[in-house]
């Protein structure tokens, strides 16, 4: 428990960071950084609908995620989850439809509640799962270790604090 429990506060830190880095893009909360890009805003959201969508599939909950044959979801997760957790970082992707927003919370000081409350269902969900067992089942990667998962949740919200405007 111990791991989940410094794992989760990685978490929360990422997390904290992102709603750090969106109060420093006031000034710009809805520009995208460049032509196809998201703006702050919908960083901020993509990053809270992720925490959402991975408390769901932590509980075994339908999920937004895509769901691959079973026979797909080894190679997913030997090409891209545990490549993620084992480099701690995430590459260049697209996301799903469901993932992508067309907008966000309405001013960074909305985004940090959105942010608090997706990741409040996220961890509350992760202790659950902890104490089943620790297996994660997704639709996308299989079968993946509850720690995995928490670390590569983490790694996808810092990949998106990077994507942050400096502050204005």
């Amino acid at each position: 428990m111990a791991e989940l429990d410094d794992l989760l506060a990685a978490n929360r830190s990422a997390v904290g960071d992102l709603i750090a880095a969106a109060e420093r893009a006031n000034a710009v909360w809805t520009t995208p950084r460049a032509p196809g890009k998201w703006s702050p805003s919908q960083l901020v959201e993509h990053v809270a609908r992720a925490l959402e969508e991975s408390a769901n599939v932590v509980s075994g909950a339908p999920s937004k995620f895509p769901t691959l044959p079973f026979f797909i979801r080894p190679l997913v997760r030997g090409l891209f989850f545990n490549r993620v957790v084992k480099n701690k970082k995430f590459p260049k992707a697209r996301t799903n439809a469901a993932m992508n927003p067309d907008s966000g919370p309405a001013t960074p000081a909305e985004a940090r509640g959105r942010l608090e409350g997706a990741f409040a269902k996220f961890e509350r969900e992760c202790r659950a799962c902890s104490a089943r067992g620790g297996v994660v089942t997704s639709g996308t990667f299989g079968s993946v270790s509850l720690e995995g998962y928490v670390l590569f949740t983490e790694i996808h919200t810092r990949h998106h604090c990077r994507q942050m405007p400096a502050g204005q």
